[in-house]
């Protein structure tokens, strides 16, 4: 590698030339790309604004719902998830079971799914996905909640070769058993499957756990930075950026 001493934007050259190489070397195999939903598809701003009046309206449940969520990433895969999660939720909040499921599929899975029906997807979102679907790259959706709450998901289901919510498999991310899964789905080995998401702990480590390939959409404050996630083998600003990092690798 050459570039002229005491020459700062030579040096920048040469970096940026070395990480594209090392790069190059991590992405070579990729046979397909699964995605995160919340916050990886859409940007979660957008919900999180649109929320705050239901969210305070369900105050007490919401909270409670945030403590069980936690208990049931640290848990072992389960035969039944949603049935666990009405026990931990009625015992957060000292109702019978059966109550505790019915508010968690009020609150939830029906009460959030209009929700979604108004918040677009990132910019050049879709695009990025047909574009790795043209290029002969399988595609796949692994969300922690519903999938089918988010309907067509911008059209990008129909595209899907797998999608999977990982209450039904019964583990939520980070778990190995919930990316085991993915990749049982696609048919598609561990170490040649990208997966991209928004969250450190349940997407990119649990993803890298599992021997998986990692891209990170980056939060504003690591894009004004300048700050990659040391873990990912990818940290990007925007899908467009994505495709052309993921594409000119393939080997």
């Amino acid at each position: 590698m050459l570039y002229v001493v005491g020459c700062p934007d030579g040096i920048a050259v040469a970096l940026k030339i070395r990480a594209a190489c090392a790069m190059n070397r991590r992405m070579t195999g990729i046979q397909a790309v699964a995605f995160d939903i919340d916050g990886t598809l859409y940007a979660e701003w957008r919900l999180y604004g649109a929320l705050i009046p239901y969210v305070l309206k369900h105050f007490a449940f919401f909270r409670a719902y945030r403590k069980v969520r936690k208990v049931l990433r640290r848990s072992a895969p389960l035969a039944d998830l949603f049935e666990y999660q009405a026990r931990l939720l009625a015992a957060e909040l000292r109702i019978s079971v059966p109550a505790a499921r019915s508010q968690i599929e009020s609150v939830i899975y029906r009460g959030l799914t209009p929700y979604f029906e108004k918040i677009p997807p990132r910019a050049g979102c879709v695009e990025a996905i047909w574009a790795f679907k043209s290029a002969g790259l399988k595609i796949a959706l692994l969300s922690d909640f519903p999938p089918a709450q988010k309907g067509s998901v911008w059209g990008i289901r129909r595209l899907c070769d797998a999608v999977l919510g990982s209450e039904e498999i019964g583990a939520l991310k980070p778990s190995k058993y919930a990316f085991g899964n993915l990749s049982a789905a696609l048919g598609v080995p561990y170490d040649r499957i990208l997966y991209v998401g928004n969250s450190v702990a349940a997407d990119i480590r649990g993803a890298k756990n599992a021997g998986m390939k990692t891209a990170y959409i980056m939060p504003l404050w690591r894009r004004l930075c300048r700050r990659p996630l040391p873990g990912a083998d990818i940290s990007f600003r925007t899908y467009r950026q994505l495709q052309k990092l993921v594409l000119p690798q393939r080997r």
